[in-house]
């Protein structure tokens, strides 16, 4: 359907502007009169119109800004602002290009009567979680409830993604920094001792093990590294188009929840957010079946979506919560203890929340614990590789040593 981009006056007097879908001009001026719209200028949208502009699937918004975006929204709602004039001024103050050019076409999309999850739902910056929560909000009337819970869970999710990358990242320099001097001590000094080698061959005496192993991985870097970086790179971009698959992801989120220490805190982080969810919208008056459908998506694995799904089957058919999601043993066996007594007392939406700051603590016990771990595992990796090479360098000249 053709689009018009229009500048109108508002009953106030106040000058409004953003597109409208029409198959002709006559009815778009007659659906801007429709809005109470007096129409100054409509014309034929052509051309690359930057404000309406589809984002590509590689752009997004950082969580901190779409937080901060949500939590406005929902802060200007609170104070009578109405939805639409919050749009407006949050899209003409935006800082970030992505969200401005994104505040702006949703805005466009509301004027238009279409709601606002619809909207967003257009644009892939937003996740599944935050489109269910903002549909359940309207669909409840409780959306500025919805932004501003959506808001503070955004939130913790980033301060947690915070707490982990700091806590990995000096490891990983450490690491990084490890392989980066060991292939430079293959490359560069282990060719400077490959005439002495030559010799002692063939003077009779032979080279010892590491020595042979540490000589070939030298000639094979310098020879195919290159090749190696190429192959390297292949691998790891069809990892990531495989991870991203239902197969993929459906076995990498298995293999998460095994892998030691770590994959306990990925667990915990999982169910924390399901609790968390589920907890506040029940608490909003959701249905049960239905709050389970949205939170079911906020766990970020999706052998515990699958459980949850599994659960709202059952719980149609009139059995408890605590049933099916025992059954499937991704909830831990003390969460479950406190959902069954919380589900005969009545108090579900309460115990959820708690469980939810609960199991966080828990987690940042957790991270220090990996923390604890990875550097010393990370010393002993990076001491290793550098021993191998000295290992391979001096061997031999302690055996010419020894046979002089």
């Amino acid at each position: 359907m053709p689009q018009f981009t229009y500048i109108a006056r508002t009953t106030d007097g106040q000058m409004a502007n953003g597109v409208i879908q029409a198959d002709d001009r006559r009815e778009a001026l007659l659906s801007l009169a429709g809005q109470a719209l007096t129409p100054v200028k409509v014309q034929l949208k052509t051309g690359f119109d930057f404000a309406n502009w589809k984002l590509p699937l590689r752009q997004s918004v950082s969580g901190e800004i779409m937080a901060g975006t949500l939590s406005q929204i929902s802060e200007l709602m609170d104070n009578g602002v109405p939805l639409l004039e919050s749009l407006e001024i949050l899209a003409t103050q935006a800082t970030n290009p992505v969200m401005k050019i994104v505040l702006t076409a949703i805005r466009d999309d509301v004027a238009q009567g279409v709601n606002i999850d619809k909207a967003m739902a257009k644009h892939s910056i937003f996740d599944e979680l935050t489109l269910s929560m903002v549909r359940a909000g309207t669909e409840g009337a409780f959306l500025e409830d919805a932004l501003k819970r959506t808001a503070m869970f955004l939130e913790r999710r980033e301060e947690l993604k915070g707490k982990v990358t700091g806590a990995l990242a000096y490891p990983a320099f450490l690491l990084v920094a490890g392989i980066i001097v060991t292939v430079v001590l293959i490359v560069v000094f282990v060719p400077k001792f490959e005439s002495l080698f030559e010799r002692l061959e063939k003077s009779g005496q032979g080279l010892p093990g590491p020595t042979i192993v540490l000589l070939g991985t030298s000639d094979f870097l310098m020879a195919y590294g290159w090749l190696l970086l190429i192959a390297i790179a292949g691998m790891g971009f069809a990892f990531v188009q495989w991870a991203k698959t239902q197969s993929g992801r459906w076995i990498l989120d298995g293999v998460r929840l095994k892998i030691p220490v770590f994959g306990a805190i990925l667990h915990n982080s999982a169910v924390s957010r399901f609790c968390r969810v589920l907890g506040t919208l029940l608490a909003n008056g959701v249905p049960i079946v239905k709050a389970l459908q949205i939170s079911s998506t906020s766990t970020g694995n999706k052998r515990l979506e699958q459980a949850i799904n599994k659960s709202c089957d059952n719980i149609q058919s009139g059995e408890t919560l605590s049933g099916p999601l025992s059954v499937s043993g991704l909830v831990p066996p003390s969460v479950m203890a406190m959902i069954n007594v919380a589900e005969r007392s009545n108090s579900l939406d309460t115990v959820l929340i708690r469980i939810a700051d609960q199991t966080e603590k828990k987690i940042e016990q957790q991270l220090g614990t990996m923390v604890r771990l990875i550097e010393p595992l990370t010393l002993v990796v990076i001491g290793g590789l550098v021993l191998f090479v000295l290992v391979g360098l001096l061997l031999p000249i302690f055996d010419m040593s020894a046979a002089i």
